[in-house]
């Protein structure tokens, strides 16, 4: 046992390895898919360091971080090993992702779901369609408050007649599923894209809401995201656009959604 402890502390040199300051860290999960070696991963809804020896020490997560709570240190650790990540990555089941499908011809779909074209062009389901709110269905059941298609941040174009005079409800995709009067409660009298803070590219998506909010007469902005940490992404995100925009006169209101449908604010 003695041999086994002294041959792993031979292992360790002073090398360049990630830091991840827990204070900071808000667990919105973004550095994780960042790391090829899956050297990090959430515990306790924090993101941890899972191996000194599945670490390169390269940084690749640094960008992904929206707190800055990733740096890069110099310390003694143990030597990075890459048969311990290969055997790593093996355990770990497969990250959960949006599929992506796969066009005539064997093409697979553009970055964001354009399918290599403009949202209002030639894919059926990007089309965009205004809407007028549909009659109460036989039965009893609500009326959909649906108001246009499509309804992915991605797709939805960013300039029209769509956004003129608009109140706009940018909503973290599982709210509608969380929230039983989500139609009724939020949707009603709002023009709607949705996204995920935690498996989308957000990036992209503060650019394009900055041009909505700055080439359109929005009126304002209503942010519906879950309670869990990941989703105040969206939140920071939809910051971002406005200030980047120049509209302080947008009125910005954020509604919380717990993971049992209930309101928290």
């Amino acid at each position: 046992m003695e041999r086994g402890i002294i041959e792993r502390m031979k292992t360790r040199t002073l090398r360049k390895i990630v830091r991840i300051d827990q204070e900071k860290c808000d667990g919105c999960g973004q550095c994780v898919p960042s790391c090829a070696e899956g050297a990090i991963q959430m515990i306790n809804g924090k993101a941890c360091l899972a191996g000194d020896n599945l670490c390169d020490g390269l940084g690749a997560c640094l960008g992904h971080c929206p707190q800055g709570a990733i740096t890069v240190e110099e310390r003694e650790a143990e030597d990075f090993d890459e048969q311990a990540v290969h055997a790593h990555l093996a355990r770990r089941p497969a990250p959960a992702r949006r599929p992506m499908a796969v066009m005539a011809g064997g093409h697979a779909p553009g970055p964001h779901g354009q399918h290599g074209h403009q949202a209002s062009g030639g894919c059926p389901g990007s089309r965009l369609r205004v809407m007028a709110p549909a009659p109460r269905p036989l039965g009893g059941s609500q009326a959909s408050r649906l108001g246009q298609w499509p309804v992915q941040l991605a797709l939805v174009p960013p300039t029209g007649p769509l956004w003129q005079d608009a109140d706009v409800l940018i909503a973290a995709d599982c709210v509608p599923f969380a929230m039983a009067d989500f139609h009724e409660g939020l949707l009603a009298g709002r023009r709607l894209a949705i996204a995920c803070p935690k498996l989308d590219d957000v990036q992209p998506y503060v650019q394009k809401l900055a041009q909505i909010f700055s080439a359109n007469a929005v009126r304002s902005v209503t942010v519906a995201i879950m309670e869990v940490p990941c989703c105040g992404g969206l939140l920071r995100v939809v910051q971002a656009a406005l200030a980047l925009s120049g509209r302080a006169d947008i009125q910005l209101q954020t509604v919380v959604v717990g993971t049992d449908g209930a309101l928290r604010q």
